[in-house]
Formats: structure tokens, C-alpha cells, sequence
């Protein structure tokens, strides 16, 4: 089985990274890949359509390329975001936009689930509304939503109890 992490956060060593490496590390015997696309160049979706015309191909030539090659791929995917003004990252919602592309063709990938930190509490609503739209319209599995509030500084998530959650939804796998 092969499991592609998606890393919205643009923080390198931040709390969501910690979440995601603790996650990775908790997975026994699959193909786990991480993919920092906050570091990548991927532009937002023209809907101009033309993936619907050509097989789920995209008209713009970008890192999103990359992302699509480990898609094709997967079994599972995995959404990690930080929450930046109520929702998550700019970076993964550019990617999940550009996934409109897989609406032509549909998905290898049929289980998904949703990671999210946050330096404040009731502040998750708009991220899980818009995870939780895409599961029941896509009709994916989904594995699980890990909340994680109140990390307020860079390595907080290292002493969260919630870690556990993650680890058990990793060993689920």
C-alpha cells in the first residue's frame, strides 16, 4: 500500500511536520512519501477545463506534476495542515484545487484523512467542512480527523497528548 502525505505547512520543523514525521514513523510495511508542497511551485487552477478534455491533464506545467505522479500512485492519502485564519493552509488549498483535475479521470486512492494543529481551539470548523464536503462527494473513506489546538509555539506538538491519536491511526494502516 502506498500512503502520500500531504504537508501544507510552510514551517519547516513546526508543529504539523512533527505530527506528520510521527505519523510516518508509526507506519509498519507500506510505501510512505512526504510531499512539502509549500515548497513547491504549484499555481491555482485556471478552470479552464482543458483536464477534462485530455484525460486529467493539466494545462499548466508545474511541482503539481509531481504531486500527480504520487496520487496516480497511492492508496491512501493524508492531508496535514496548520490552521491559518480559520482554514487550512493557502498551499493545500491550491493543491486540493488543482485536483480537479482527477474529477475527469477519477482517483487511485479511495481513503483519505485530516491532520490539522492550530495555536487556538474552535478553529477547525472551515477545514474539516471543506475535507468533510470532498469525502462525501468523492465518495473517499474516511480514515479519521485529528484536531490538534493550542500549539501555540514552533515544537509544541512534541509534548501533545494528541500524538497518540495520530499514532494509532498510523498503526491502523
Amino acid at each position: 500500500m502506498k500512503i502520500v502525505l500531504l504537508n501544507g505547512s510552510p514551517r519547516r520543523g513546526g508543529n504539523t511536520e512533527i505530527m506528520i514525521n510521527t505519523f510516518m514513523e508509526n507506519v509498519k510495511d507500506h510505501d510512505v512519501v512526504k510531499l512539502n508542497i509549500a515548497s513547491m511551485n504549484i499555481k491555482g487552477c485556471l478552470g479552464c477545463k482543458y483536464c477534462w478534455s485530455h484525460q486529467g491533464e493539466c494545462v499548466q506545467k508545474d511541482d503539481m506534476e509531481q504531486v500527480w505522479t504520487h496520487l496516480k500512485e497511492a492508496d491512501v492519502l493524508i492531508f496535514g495542515s496548520p490552521i491559518y485564519w480559520f482554514d487550512m493552509t493557502a498551499q493545500l488549498k491550491t493543491v486540493i484545487d488543482r485536483m480537479y483535475a482527477g474529477g475527469s479521470t477519477g482517483f487511485h486512492f479511495h481513503k483519505t484523512a485530516l491532520l490539522l494543529d492550530a495555536g487556538a481551539d474552535h478553529v477547525f470548523d472551515a477545514a474539516i467542512s471543506q475535507y468533510k464536503a470532498m469525502t462525501s462527494y468523492l465518495k473517499w473513506e474516511d480514515l479519521g480527523i485529528i484536531c490538534v489546538p493550542n500549539m501555540e509555539d514552533k515544537g509544541s506538538m512534541k509534548e501533545s497528548s494528541k500524538l497518540a491519536e495520530v499514532i494509532q491511526l498510523a498503526k491502523s494502516l
